[in-house]
């Protein structure tokens, strides 16, 4: 919620700056720096309130190495392959591929006429409408139908995301047959994206966090992460490899790009169920001991 608050605020604000003439690309970039520069000293203030846990040393090593330890990694490693895809996907509608779609679409929207870089406003402002309209209202209404355990809630956000790519694929078809669609459509796509994000990334950390046992929690925080940047190499390294690829035949440009991933998401959805439904996890929660599901 606290991140999705600040980008609400930068995403709006950071392009009228960039294509005012009076500002430019100074003040752009200047104006988060200096936001980031009143964090970190509001942080350092308030370092003596904090709870400091000390470092686990031997403790840690130990522990990672152990069976029980190389067991949970290699649990979540799995998870991880299916969660870097999904990050793969969310990454182009922040700044990427969707923001260079935007440029030709019609921008007149709501009365408003839109940069392209500030269309990606939807997703914060649908974080934090739906967070909690999810957690409070959602959930319980889906776990009386049937259990919604965290990898089901996952499962059921890759599925949203490969669905959100299927509309800008439908979109971008538009644009290369030479039409020009209005940006409001690209608002069914941000709203199926983020109730992806919601399932995919929120469960996913608090998933990961219960899933570590005590000693590796930061460590599993880490290689979460590290699926993070994953998904944005295999995005890099595709694009990179655009030229090999079209000499082997395999087009990906305009329409074909999103296809590609609308199917590749929706291929690690299908692959994600049967996981999902083998994996005996253990739950470890404060100084309780671990719960086997």
């Amino acid at each position: 919620m606290a991140i999705n608050v600040g980008s609400t605020f930068s995403t709006w604000l950071c392009p009228i700056l960039l294509n005012d003439k009076r500002f430019g690309p100074h003040f752009a970039f200047g104006l988060p720096g200096v936001l980031m520069f009143i964090a970190t000293v509001i942080f350092w203030m308030g370092r003596k309130k904090y709870v400091h846990v000390p470092p686990a040393g031997f403790r840690f090593v130990k522990e990672a190495f152990s069976g029980e330890g190389l067991s949970a990694i290699g649990r979540l490693a799995i998870v991880y392959a299916f969660v870097a895809i999904f990050w793969a996907l969310w990454d182009q509608s922040s700044g990427g591929e969707w923001t260079l779609q935007a440029k030709n679409l019609d921008l007149h929207f709501l009365g408003i006429d839109w940069h392209p870089e500030q269309v990606q406003i939807f997703n914060p402002i649908l974080i934090v409408t739906l967070a909690p309209l999810f957690n409070y209202w959602l959930y319980p209404a889906i776990s009386k139908v049937f259990p919604l355990t965290p990898l089901r809630k996952i499962g059921i956000g890759l599925f949203l995301t490969a669905s959100s790519f299927a509309v800008i694929w439908w979109l971008q078809v538009l644009i290369d047959s030479g039409a020009k669609p209005n940006v409001g459509w690209q608002l069914p796509a941000y709203i199926l994206l983020t109730a992806g994000e919601v399932m995919v990334s929120i469960t996913g950390l608090e998933f990961s966090y219960t899933q570590a046992p005590p000693s590796m929690k930061s460590l599993v925080m880490g290689l979460w992460l590290l699926a993070v940047w994953l998904g944005n190499e295999f995005d890099t390294l595709l694009n990179f490899l655009f030229p090999v690829l079209q000499r082997v035949g395999l087009n990906l440009e305009g329409a074909a790009y999103f296809r590609f991933f609308t199917f590749l998401m929706l291929a690690a959805a299908i692959l994600f169920i049967p996981f999902a439904k083998f994996y005996r996890g253990k739950t470890y929660i404060g100084g309780a001991e671990p719960v086997v599901e």
